[in-house]
């Protein structure tokens, strides 16, 4: 493995001192001159037609300078960005009738907040109201209330995958078990409530400042909706307060913002309030998961068959693209000779979910693993022995969907076995304390070879100066996980500059390359550290053959650029500074600036993404069996990341992994009624705090990814989905209560009620679900029993 200088450094982040500071400009901390603030009118009622709105008395108010409803604009779908535009089902504002309850209806823009808020309040809106529905079980029937009318069966998409020969497949195995489980709903809560802030030039131009992952992408979809041209929207990401996948679309205030402030020719700024983001924001989707697999006696997994229905809610968002990755992760980590998989993305009366870190991985894996762990049991088997019975390793392929490259998953589960003391503890529990273990593997970066864009999947611009210093220009976009910070790594070890000699230009598109579609999928470090090399090698042979020639050298790959200096290899003193080499390769082109782009497109590598992440974690809690209180004692992870470039940073994305991942096991979830959200304060809305965060121990297993930037891979998405699985196989092996319905309350662990095995054994009944029903009677049907207390 190549030796390295800055990579594999605990490097500080670029932006602590701003943030440490105060210095750090969020959205909402700015102030333009004229600038007007905007508020949004939310539908009281899931699902109601609009009949009439009167917006005359609002107009009116002193203060106010614009009011807007749905049919003030140019009346454009938008959503799922291009990968599905079939999918695209949502207005800026709404036009013909409202589908959840916080529903944007109208906007208003005033000299401040509470004028704005006054104004809400003077806007008369006749309504009719509509017949809801809540339930995916009840949306799918026949007589459903319809919620687009274009999608009369409210099912807004199908996903299928299929390979191998399923059906002839159980019929050879010798155990078959079949499960449903039920995941829900969760916000992104971060930090900063979505931001935005629009102005409009003499030209007509916009610019638009916001909280967002994807600059380019809400470029894109502004314009569209704007009947704009691209360049003339310019977006600029300031410092981002957290994202998670929540700040990955275009959203009506933004739409609002733009529209309000060429209407009014001056800045308007809209900022949403908690209350707001909890009661109408996108969240995780919740999901029903049936999955059917059989195995041999001794093990050996042969086929699953796996159904999921998604609770989309209102809208699609990017419930297309997540309803895919389900049954793509629900094919990971193990070789499954036959699977299949239908995915169902269905609308209800709910707010919208979307993309939320993990993008479907969450869901499908706590499935997945919470049977992995029943199946163990069963069988005899250690949990862990049977994961590395059945584990990928390199080389195995997932058909039509990717060829696994680097892969350090066994080595994960025998390294967490082993930090956990994972034997003796299993086999010799204490009273009311258990073990459990969950893995987990990640895309490195969404590919979607369907994909339709004239631009690569990142790029990025490197100038360097004869000062010794290079500037990089990215579209990449860091929202907390800092990759700015990475990149800028990744550009000076291949320069051979130190970190302070590297400036940074992010997320605008105006000033960085136009083609990167932003921080998701845990895409930024391998793809847009690609870019950077791409470029950074191109500046180095123009470097290169400027030395050369001034040593007079033959060839150009017998020079170094290390230490700020540019020489011949293995001769430093021969050779001149960094900035020396820039001013000559300068010099003989006339004083052109020394400029290169580079780019990256992950051709020909599967269709989901280029390389994957794998790991394993064991967790250990102490159970109240009275109370049903989970104490967990201590986490220990193991994880292959392919180089790790920063190990702070790695190790801070694990640990915010664990933490929303405890908080989807065991406290968080949205207590609704009839589609209203009423926890909407962190005072009900149950995160957990850093003092409720356990110690633990990680490990990571450094592997070499080819097609990684010095062979990394990502190293903080993936990680969110093995606590949730881990933990309820601790719980379990404490208490016995097996938890098949996220969250993991104490109501359910204090009252539960062990169910027999659904497994079936011998082979005269191998592939069986029950007598007298087909696949889909069992899928729409019943949970299996279980005492949950309602609060």
């Amino acid at each position: 493995m190549e030796a390295f200088s800055i990579i594999g450094q605990d490097v500080p982040r670029t932006d602590g001192r701003a943030k440490a500071t105060g210095a750090a400009v969020y959205t909402d901390d700015m102030k333009l001159p004229g600038m007007l603030h905007g508020k949004l009118l939310r539908s009281p009622y899931a699902h109601a037609r609009i009949v009439n709105i009167d917006v005359s008395r609002a107009a009116r108010l002193p203060g106010v300078k614009c009011v807007i409803t749905g049919n003030d604009t140019p009346k454009i779908k938008y959503g799922n960005w291009r990968i599905f535009p079939a999918t695209q089902d949502e207005y800026p504002l709404a036009l013909d009738k409202v589908r959840f309850m916080g529903d944007e209806v109208a906007a208003v823009a005033a000299l401040d907040r509470d004028t704005a808020r006054e104004a809400l309040d003077l806007i008369k809106v006749e309504y009719e109201e509509l017949p809801p529905v809540f339930d995916v079980a009840a949306a799918v029937k026949k007589g459903a209330p319809v919620i687009h009318d274009e999608t009369p069966t409210n099912i807004s998409v199908d996903r299928k995958i299929e390979y191998g020969d399923v059906k002839e497949a159980f019929k050879q195995c010798d155990y078959v078990r079949e499960d449903t489980f039920k995941v829900h709903a969760v916000s992104h809560a971060y930090l900063e409530p979505c931001s935005s802030v629009a102005r409009v030039d003499a030209d007509g131009r916009i610019t638009l400042w916001t909280s967002t992952q994807v600059p380019y992408i809400v470029q894109c979809l502004l314009a569209s909706t704007l009947g704009m041209r691209e360049n003339d929207i310019r977006v600029i990401k300031p410092f981002v307060g957290g994202g998670f996948g929540g700040k990955m679309e275009l959203r009506p205030w933004e739409f609002c913002a733009a529209f309000m402030a060429k209407k009014t020719g001056r800045p308007v700024k809209f900022t949403l309030t908690r209350e707001e983001e909890l009661a109408t924001g996108r969240r995780r989707h919740p999901m029903t998961l049936r999955s059917k697999v059989g195995f041999k006696k001794d093990g050996t997994l042969v086929a699953k068959d796996l159904r999921i229905r998604l609770d989309g809610g209102a809208y699609n968002a990017m419930g297309p693209t997540a309803t895919f990755l389900c049954g793509n992760f629900g094919a990971m980590l193990y070789r499954y000779p036959n699977y299949r998989f239908l995915g169902q993305h269905v609308y209800t009366n709910k707010p919208p979910a979307s993309a939320m870190r993990g993008f479907g991985a969450p869901q499908s894996l706590f499935a997945a693993e919470t049977q992995m762990n029943m199946a163990a049991e069963d069988l005899g088997i250690d949990p862990i022995d049977l994961r590395l019975k059945n584990a990928q390793v390199s080389g195995d392929e997932i058909p039509d969907v990717a060829t696994i490259s680097s892969c350090g998953f066994i080595e994960s589960l025998k390294e967490a076995a082993r930090i956990s003391g994972w034997k003796r503890k299993r086999r010799n529990p204490k009273p009311g304390r258990g073990i459990g273990v969950g893995c987990y593997s990640f895309i490195s970066g969404g590919v979607f070879n369907w994909f339709n864009t004239q631009y690569p999947f990142s790029a990025a611009e490197v100038r360097v100066f004869s000062d010794g210093t290079a500037h990089l220009l990215t579209m990449a976009s860091d929202i907390g996980q800092g990759s700015d910070t990475v990149l800028k790594q990744i550009l000076a070890e291949e320069l051979g500059l130190k970190m302070k000699d590297i400036r940074i230009t992010s997320a605008d598109t105006a000033m960085t390359p136009q083609a990167d579609l932003g921080s998701w999928g845990s895409r930024v470090t391998l793809m847009a550290g690609n870019a950077v090399i791409d470029a950074a090698r191109k500046i180095k042979t123009q470097l290169f053959g400027a030395v050369s020639a001034r040593f007079n050298l033959n060839v150009i790959y017998d020079i170094e650029s290390k230490n700020g200096r540019v020489y011949p290899a293995g001769r430093p003193d021969r050779g001149v500074s960094f900035g020396e080499a820039v001013a000559m390769v300068q010099k003989a082109n006339r004083g052109e600036p020394l400029v290169a782009r580079g780019s990256y497109t992950p051709r020909g590598k599967g269709l989901v993404t280029p390389a994957f992440s794998f790991g394993a974690q064991v967790a250990e809690v102490g159970v109240d069996k009275e109370t049903g209180l989970v104490d967990v004692k201590k986490i220990w992870t193991a994880h292959d990341c392919g180089t790790v470039l920063n190990p702070t940073a790695v190790e801070g994305q694990l640990e915010g992994s664990i933490h929303m991942g405890l908080g989807y096991a065991l406290s968080e979830q949205f207590v609704m009624e009839k589609g209203r959200t009423l926890n909407t304060t962190f005072l009900d809305y149950k995160i957990l705090h850093a003092s409720d965060m356990p110690p633990g121990d990680s490990v990571c297993i450094e592997t070499y990814e080819t097609e990684g930037p010095m062979g990394a891979k990502e190293a903080g998405e993936g990680l969110v989905s093995p606590t949730a699985p881990a933990i309820g196989e601790a719980v379990y092996h404490a208490t016995g209560y097996r938890c098949k319905d996220l969250p993991i309350t104490p109501e359910k662990i204090a009252l539960y009620s062990p169910q027999p095995s659904q497994a079936v054994f011998a082979a005269p009944f191998a592939g069986r679900t029950h007598p007298g029903r087909s696949p889909a009677d069992i899928f729409i049907g019943p949970f299996s029993k279980m005492w949950v207390m309602t609060v």
